[in-house]
């Protein structure tokens, strides 16, 4: 039985799984989870300065005390920042609320710890276990007591400390406990939602989603999926089912949804299959803890080897095209010079990739003259002006029409981004195109065909989704095998790793992103509008050879936020999430030189990645964390906060109100507090930006990189995988010969249309010899 979870107001529910059997932790492991996230997000009480120095009323054990006259005064604070500021009572009780005591945070942590590989699962149980103890609790916390038999304020010292020591081992474990328990709150604590004001839905969406259809040239898509009945051979098993097609595309996501337009278009039997389902726009924006369920690969928690990277990938029909902010950005001319000259890949500097590029920007209306700009793209242009850096409205693809929609991580509910789902996907199948949701291609086998060998895909349909608006009922499609011939394949899975070719996996770039925080003196709507409706390039090429860093806005779903959020302590970050009407976001996207590589689990065949930001790429960020902190603080942010650990936040002296309005304020109040900037910036690069900063990435490319010579990558530069005979193509982001330092979607799309042209000339071709 699915719980149903939604907004009360929302005319969206959609079906949530109940939590899975929380059996791989025992009783004891969990009481000590549960204590560590309440330390994470500790329950607050006020007290007096008499009380706190009582022998008699010292803390308590499920509680942190605070001065009474403190938490007046942040209260008096927060009354002349927040639109709708809490009562006192409000307040009290969001400070004493206790994540462990909602149940469904327990639930919430229960499915995402379910989700961690085996290894995963047992390391961490293995902390839990030493810190249930008195002997195992001793190293790792200096007490001689179980962490959870100790007072509230003293398990808060522990994890400071952890998250400050030498070891990084502890490092790690204090980043990623924060990580979980943040995340995990604000997703599911009502009181968080009430007095942030955050709303998955607003209330007025339903009213503008009616209005943004109709206005579109044609209705919403309507998919027809292909079903599988049962069928059962004479020794009890069962027969897979066997679809002949010309091409299978394995994804449906931005190279595949190209991939079956072109193909289908050009008169070509094809069959899409993905192992996610289909929503319509009526079922989005989600709840953002139905939405990860539903729409993200892994829940969204992929963490590379060293935890040190969180990487975020769609898993929903129409891939990231789903999910993704509709940044549409073409590839800049100094990559595609450094891919045509320096690694032979000529068509890059071609008038051909060019029309490629022009031809997909074409299709979806990808356009900058509708793009508002919100609090935060305001401020990206106006202090890059104010700085003499260069900065652009970003193009997106939304059909040539306003799409000013802050959801869009959570799914479109208007339709107007153009991505896979919306505008390909459609085309594919008026051009008669088939589609098959919850199928995951396990293996690509390989066939006599036509005197050579010729690829073909073979896997289970998947029963486990939570199914979608073109899915019928849960479970469809029974777990039917299936078997169907193959042309070309989108993503390269682990199972391909049969291909004796070192460079499969390898060459991995992310575009590691690192996060800065500022804070208004007022409400900013941080929901409001494009996640991305601005770039700044001025640092674009730091050294000489393109790498550098984009300075952008980013999307502001409380929990992409606040799971990194580098608070203080526990009070500092449940005050700074009350203040989240004041806060905008920003990211520095680095064009990454040093990469990692994806493999599969040895055990359990599940994906895996390692990789590290460099020294040389984490410098390039920290020079656009700096930047945006300067950007920040001529456009009158109030407090800036770069997410790096043990840096301080830089809070001005003066409120930016009474700088813009008041001539009150001398000028040598001014010049003082600009070198209290400036000694403020000189500790962020003393303090520099270790691996162990909090990082993030949506942009996972290189890993079957093209190349001219098959012993440097996967592909050739029609796209065929190196060394196979017949009919095996990658065509998603995974070909990319490099990062290419900008939102990769229209590069991606604009390889594919070259790499999907060439096959249906190549199937054209095949026809003639029959």
């Amino acid at each position: 039985m699915a719980a149903q979870t939604g907004d009360p107001h929302s005319h969206i529910v959609i079906p949530i799984s109940d939590a899975p059997p929380a059996t791989f932790f025992d009783e004891t492991q969990w009481r000590v989870l549960y204590s560590l996230m309440d330390t994470v997000i500790p329950s607050l009480s006020a007290t007096s300065d008499d009380d706190v120095h009582s022998e008699n009323n010292s803390s308590r054990h499920d509680h942190q005390t605070v001065p009474k006259d403190v938490l007046e005064a942040h209260y008096q604070k927060l009354q002349t920042r927040l639109p709708n500021p809490p009562s006192r009572e409000a307040f009290a009780a969001y400070l004493a609320e206790r994540p462990s005591a909602i149940q469904d945070f327990r639930d919430h942590l229960t499915r995402t710890l379910a989700t961690l590989s085996p290894a995963a699962q047992g390391q961490l149980g293995t902390v839990l276990y030493l810190l249930g103890t008195k002997v195992g609790s001793y190293p790792l916390t200096g007490h001689a007591r179980p962490f959870d038999a100790l007072a509230a304020d003293a398990r808060e010292a522990v994890l400071l400390g952890w998250r400050r020591s030498y070891l990084t081992s502890l490092r790690g474990l204090a980043k990623s406990l924060s990580s979980i328990g943040a995340k995990t709150w604000v997703q599911t604590s009502p009181l968080f939602r009430e007095l942030s004001g955050y709303v998955d839905v607003p209330e007025d969406y339903e009213e503008k989603r009616r209005a943004a259809v109709a206005a579109e040239d044609r209705p919403p898509p309507e998919y027809v999926f292909k079903q599988f009945a049962a069928a059962s051979t004479s020794d009890g098993g069962e027969e897979p089912a066997v679809v002949e097609t010309d091409v299978v595309i394995v994804g449906s996501g931005c190279g595949g949804g190209v991939c079956a337009r072109v193909l289908a278009e050009a008169g070509h039997r094809v069959l899409v299959v993905e192992k996610g389902y289909y929503f319509p726009p009526s079922q989005l924006p989600m709840r953002s803890d139905t939405a990860e369920t539903n729409l993200y690969l892994n829940r969204g928690i992929i963490s590379t080897d060293d935890n040190s990277v969180s990487a975020v990938a769609g898993s929903v029909w129409g891939g990231g095209g789903s999910v993704n902010w509709g940044v549409s950005l073409q590839t800049p001319g100094y990559i595609r010079q450094d891919w045509a000259s320096k690694r032979g890949l000529e068509f890059f500097g071609t008038s051909e990739f060019q029309a490629s590029l022009d031809r997909v920007c074409g299709f979806m209306g990808v356009s900058d003259a509708h793009v508002r700009q919100n609090h935060r793209g305001r401020a990206l242009l106006d202090g890059a002006a104010r700085l003499g850096w260069h900065a652009k409205v970003t193009p997106h693809n939304s059909g040539g029409r306003d799409h000013h929609c802050g959801h869009c991580h959570l799914g479109c509910g208007s339709g107007g981004k153009q991505g896979p789902a919306v505008s390909w996907l459609p085309a594919a199948a008026r051009a008669g195109a088939e589609f098959v949701e919850g199928f995951e291609v396990e293996r690509v086998e390989f066939a006599d065909f036509a005197g050579g060998k010729r690829a073909a895909g073979r896997g289970p349909r998947r029963a486990d989704g939570e199914g979608g608006g073109g899915s019928g009922e849960e479970g469809y499609c029974g777990g039917r095998d299936f078997v169907e011939s193959a042309a070309t394949k989108e993503e390269l899975d682990a199972d391909i790793f049969c291909l004796q070719n070192p460079q499969i996996g390898r060459n991995l770039y992310l575009h590691p992103v690192n996060m800065l925080g500022a804070f208004w003196n007022e409400d900013v709507n941080p929901m409001d509008g494009c996640a991305i409706s601005s770039v700044c390039t001025s640092l674009e090429n730091l050294d000489g050879e393109g790498h550098g860093v984009k300075l952008e806005g980013t999307c502001m779903v409380p929990y992409l936020i606040y799971s990194s959020f580098p608070a203080a302590s526990g009070l500092d970050f449940k005050l700074k999430a009350l203040r989240f009407r004041n806060l905008n976001t920003f990211i520095c996207i680095p064009r990454d030189r040093d990469t990692g590589r994806v493999y599969p689990d040895p055990r359990t065949g599940q994906t895996r990645i390692d990789y590290t930001p460099s020294a040389f790429d984490r410098a390039h960020v920290l020079e656009g964390l700096v930047a945006l902190a300067r950007i920040c603080r001529a456009t009158g942010a109030e407090e800036i906060q770069p997410f790096l650990p043990d840096v301080p936040s830089f809070v001005a002296s003066v409120p930016s109100s009474t700088k813009a309005t008041s001539n009150a304020v001398s000028d040598r109040e001014k010049a003082e507090e600009d070198e209290r900037f400036e000694a403020w910036i000189r500790h962020v690069r003393r303090v520099g930006n270790p691996a162990t900063s909090p990082w993030a990435c949506a942009h996972q490319m290189g890993s079957c990189r093209m190349s001219s010579r098959e012993e440097d990558g996967v592909v050739d530069p029609r796209g065929k995988v190196w060394g196979v005979t017949e009919g095996l193509y990658v065509a998603d982001a995974s070909v990319l010969p490099s990062a290419t330092g900008v939102n990769p979607m229209v590069t991606t799309m604009a390889v594919a249309d070259w790499i999907a042209r060439g096959i249906a000339r190549d199937l054209d071709d095949l026809r003639g010899t029959k």
